[in-house]
């Protein structure tokens, strides 16, 4: 029989978590500028040696942090939902968010840590290799960006004005369901700014103010926006899919997401915009 513990509280864990974050990203930053080698994984994605070195130095971070807490990695995630479907509690892991921004080596990419309790995210890490940028939140606490050494600010979400929105879109996976949202927004309250980001940077621009919604109307997995939803949220925001639920992890076989938006109001109902068959 196990003996019951206390769990630690995750706010307890952050500095450790950021540490381990920032970590990887200067394992990132020692092969960004070398002529690393790029396969496809089974699923066409592309892959780099910076992804297993960041991956590497996480799990066996995490692992020491939290050894009774499981990790769930991008670069690790053949776990069986009959396994982690018993999980109540788990990091999951993005060692490398926007591989294809890493290539390209325009440093929109970054490092995403996770803790998520009950299906839901409740610490949060993005690490900005190039920028030296950290975002980071714990839920029911707040939501904080920090530049180097420098210290943390708090970050908070904007006012909803419709007449003044700005959209966050992808850099390398923009569709046409994202042209005709565009399209139907722009019939009701004007043409929005747009502004064109590559991995979980575009819910941090949600999160520090600077966009009001990021609709995200194509393919991405459950690491790819766990530690930014937390952050989101944490600043007063939201992340919803297209029926304007909140975001969940671990519930099914999939790790794929849903179409999801990220919105700064919490309140308004971004699905009326949406075509048949968008959500």
């Amino acid at each position: 029989m196990s003996k019951a513990v206390d769990a630690p509280a995750p706010g307890g864990m952050l500095t450790d978590v950021i540490r381990i974050a920032r970590e990887a990203g200067d394992r990132i930053l020692s092969i960004y500028d070398s002529e690393f080698a790029v396969r496809a994984k089974d699923d066409k994605s592309p892959l780099t040696e910076a992804d297993m070195a960041a991956h590497k130095v996480i799990v066996a971070g995490l692992s020491a942090l939290t050894p009774d807490i499981p990790v769930l990695s991008e670069e690790s995630a053949r776990v069986p939902f009959a396994e982690r479907s018993r999980w109540q509690r788990y990091w999951l892991v993005d060692p490398l968010d926007g591989t294809k921004e890493f290539i390209k080596r325009n440093g929109e990419f970054t490092v995403n840590i996770a803790l998520v309790e009950d299906h839901a995210p409740v610490l949060g890490v993005i690490v900005v290799p190039v920028r030296g940028l950290c975002y980071y939140a714990v839920a029911g606490v707040g939501a904080f960006r920090r530049s180097g050494e420098g210290q943390a600010e708090a970050i908070h979400v904007r006012p909803l004005d419709l007449r003044r929105l700005v959209v966050a879109g992808s850099r390398s996976h923009a569709g046409p369901g994202l042209a005709a949202f565009l399209e139907r927004l722009a019939r009701h309250h004007g043409r929005p700014e747009f502004i064109s980001m590559g991995s979980s940077l575009k819910f941090c621009l949600v999160a520090e103010g600077r966009a009001d919604l990021y609709p995200r109307l194509g393919p991405t997995s459950e690491w790819d926006t766990a530690a930014a939803q937390c952050i989101v949220e944490a600043a007063g925001g939201i992340v919803t899919d297209t029926t304007m639920q909140p975001l969940r992890y671990n519930t099914r076989d999939s790790l794929l997401n849903p179409h999801f938006f990220v919105s700064a109001d919490r309140e308004y109902d971004w699905s009326q915009y949406l075509g048949k068959g968008d959500g």
